[in-house]
């Protein structure tokens, strides 16, 4: 059996892989240790049902509830960074890093330096730490599985034994709900519409990043480093089917792409059985290529959604940029699900963020949590002067 621990368990990646890990045949997996920050309830539900070893709430106010709730169970209940710890040094053989935000770097990195392969969902780590966490990886003689569907597309058809025969990568994008809009329908935009999203089922955070294109700003970043390709080598492709979930482009003339539905399950699947495939009775059913009426794509509208540009300008300045550029963002994405700010205003935030912070080199994990911190406490108290 292959030991599992899943951080950040009760979001959206999370559910879906205990879902793929209790249809998949008997006796595939163990799970070891799972995490949640404050959902102790379905922390607790998710740790007995799949008969897991630790549950770790990292608020650490919780722990109480969570001790209660696994009363009289085998689960024991550990809290904050210490659980996190205890959790690493299981002997895991697949750790997935599905907490959502920056929150997600430091549990990432114990965990790839406890040596142990990573189904990644949580691009922040790669945004903000970027050559640090590929190092440690390196270091560590282990594997990241990105989990992401566009990158887990490239994984599953990169010739990684012939990078210097790649001409491009192209992550595709649906477009979210509003790529048909005007930049004047885009400042009345409501919060109820943009979580409204055409094709997939996310959390909150995810799902406003996708309808502004900064999640496929970040996913630029992170295939940057993911697969050590310059940014200028990776293109963005609106393709509203989402069937198509990226492509990798030859000099000789060929693409190779993967497709399937629009299912987080599917990725999940192959990292959890990756290098093998999955063997059992179909999770996720194939796709009916007769029933599918067109694929279409389209260029992205830089100037429309100027975050795949300011993503871009991020990894070329280097340093602090991309943490101020996530952390700015996550600021604005929460200031506009609080009805603060309007949709536009998340772009101006972010741009003028980069552009009014000095930019220096970063040598450890620790210094990118306390810089992510420290930039988000400074645009709090001070982001309406951001937006006049």
């Amino acid at each position: 059996m292959k030991k599992i621990s899943i951080f950040g368990v009760t979001g959206s990646i999370g559910a879906s892989s205990i879902d793929v890990i209790q249809k998949s045949p008997a006796n595939q997996f163990e799970v070891m240790g799972l995490s949640a920050h404050s959902n102790y309830q379905r922390l607790a539900e998710y740790a007995i049902n799949t008969n897991a070893k630790l549950a770790v709430i990292t608020n650490e106010q919780f722990y109480y509830e969570l001790k209660s709730l696994l009363s009289g169970t085998d689960v024991k209940a550990a809290a904050g960074n210490d659980g996190i710890q205890e959790i690493c040094g299981f002997d895991n053989d697949l750790v997935i890093a599905a907490v959502v935000g920056s929150a997600g770097l430091y549990s990432t990195y114990q965990a790839i330096k406890s040596g142990t392969n990573i189904a990644l969902a949580n691009k922040e780590s790669l945004v903000c730490g970027g050559n640090i966490i590929i190092q440690e990886c390196i270091k560590n003689k282990i594997k990241l599985i990105p989990v992401d569907s566009e990158h887990n597309a490239i994984f599953q058809v990169l010739d990684i034994h012939n990078l210097d025969a790649v001409s491009s990568i192209t992550l595709t994008a649906s477009g979210g709900p509003f790529r048909n809009y005007t930049f004047n329908q885009l400042e009345k935009v409501t919060v109820r519409e943009a979580l409204n999203h055409p094709n997939w089922n996310m959390g909150q955070k995810i799902t406003i990043d996708s309808a502004s294109l900064f999640n496929k700003g970040l996913e630029l970043i992170e295939a940057h480093h993911l697969f050590n390709m310059p940014i200028d080598k990776i293109e963005v492709l609106i393709h509203p089917e989402s069937i198509i979930h990226s492509m990798v482009n030859y000099k000789d003339g060929s693409t190779l792409a993967q497709l399937g539905k629009h299912d987080m399950r599917i990725p999940i699947t192959h990292a959890l059985y990756w290098p093998k495939r999955y063997r059992g009775t179909n999770i996720i059913e194939n796709l009916d290529f007769s029933s599918l009426a067109q694929l279409s794509f389209a260029t992205p509208d830089y100037k429309k959604f100027p975050s795949l540009n300011l993503c871009k300008d991020a990894i070329k300045i280097g340093g602090t940029a991309p943490i101020i550029l996530n952390a700015s963002n996550e600021v604005a994405v929460d200031l506009f699900l609080k009805n603060k700010i309007k949709f536009t205003n998340i772009f101006q935030i972010v741009e003028k963020c980069i552009s009014n912070y000095s930019h220096h080199s970063i040598s450890s994990i620790s210094e990118i949590i306390r810089l992510d911190s420290q930039y988000k406490k400074e645009l709090l108290s001070s982001y309406y002067s951001y937006i006049q």
